[in-house]
């Protein structure tokens, strides 16, 4: 049940050391930490440092670490070991230690993770560390390792891809949503007549209308299965502009009452028109957890 995560990171290694042995620049990337503060300390002691999460409406989870060692050998490989803890009453986390290696490759460095920890709460916090936290905190570590990546690589800042990735998913739940509602509402549930009828007035005859609106209200519901499923999918986006163009075209054509009508069909479909385009520009360079290495390799 521990937590391992690698990366191949095409960088430098005294780069990647910095972003992430400096405080304030490991809490930029690390979607797991708001705040990383090193304490004073004394050449022969170690390093101790004060963290804190916030999750949202003024809590912070706060806690507190070591580092309690640093090694690098004669092939370039470097490794950093901590414990941590928490006695905040709110964290799930009681106590924990892991490592972090960096291992130089002919393609890069491959950058490791690999930690543990006690939870508190007894048997509840065991249940919900086993079914939520942990698999969440696993997704939050390779997502962030694949951030930090994009700033080494790419130079894309961290707070850049933090709101790209906002307005990302935001068009794309928003654009799923839409495809969802008016195949299942207006089709499949209350078989609104506006709908009939514009289909009526393309040329589908009256015994067809019912079956090709519940065929039209399945393929809506697919689409917005699909853009949830296939999250990274371009393509699909693609497809909801050319959708959107496309039934504006036909509606003014085949049924041009409708475009003077409150909630016409202008306005929505160049609505989600605009989200699709605004997520196909704010989904490049975009972290995904699914660039890294989640389990131990065998050899």
């Amino acid at each position: 049940m521990s937590i391992y995560v690698e990366i191949l990171i095409r960088g430098s290694m005294d780069e990647l050391w910095e972003k992430t042995q400096e405080p304030k620049l490991h809490q930029r990337w690390d979607l797991r930490f708001s705040d990383i503060d090193y304490l004073p300390r004394s050449p022969d002691e170690p390093q101790r440092f004060l963290y804190a999460t916030r999750i949202g409406a003024g809590v912070r989870i706060e806690g507190a670490g070591e580092s309690v060692g640093e090694r690098a050998d004669f092939g370039g490989q470097r490794t950093s070991a901590l414990k941590f803890w928490s006695d905040d009453s709110k964290s799930l986390i009681k106590t924990g230690s892991g490592y972090w290696k960096y291992i130089p490759d002919s393609d890069g460095i491959r950058f490791i993770t690999w930690y543990d920890y006690r939870t508190r709460f007894g048997i509840i916090g065991r249940i919900i560390d086993k079914m939520f936290f942990r698999p969440l905190l696993g997704w939050a570590t390779a997502w962030s390792f694949d951030r930090l990546r994009l700033w080494i690589e790419r130079g894309v800042l961290p707070e850049v891809s933090r709101d790209r990735t906002l307005v990302y998913s935001l068009c794309r739940l928003t654009v799923a949503f839409v495809w969802l509602y008016h195949g299942l509402v207006p089709k499949l549930i209350y078989r609104d007549s506006d709908e009939l009828r514009m289909l009526h007035d393309a040329g589908i005859p009256n015994s067809h209308l019912l079956a090709i609106m519940t065929s039209l209200g399945l393929i809506e519901i697919c689409i917005a299965s699909l853009l949830l499923i296939f999250w990274q999918s371009r393509w699909l986006l693609w497809v909801t502009l050319a959708a959107m163009f496309s039934a504006v075209l036909g509606v003014s054509i085949t049924s041009p009452s409708f475009l003077t009508a409150a909630f016409n069909p202008v306005t929505l479909n160049l609505a989600v028109a605009a989200l699709a385009i605004a997520g196909l520009l704010s989904g490049k360079n975009l972290p995904t957890a699914s660039n890294c290495l989640r389990k131990i390799p065998e050899n």
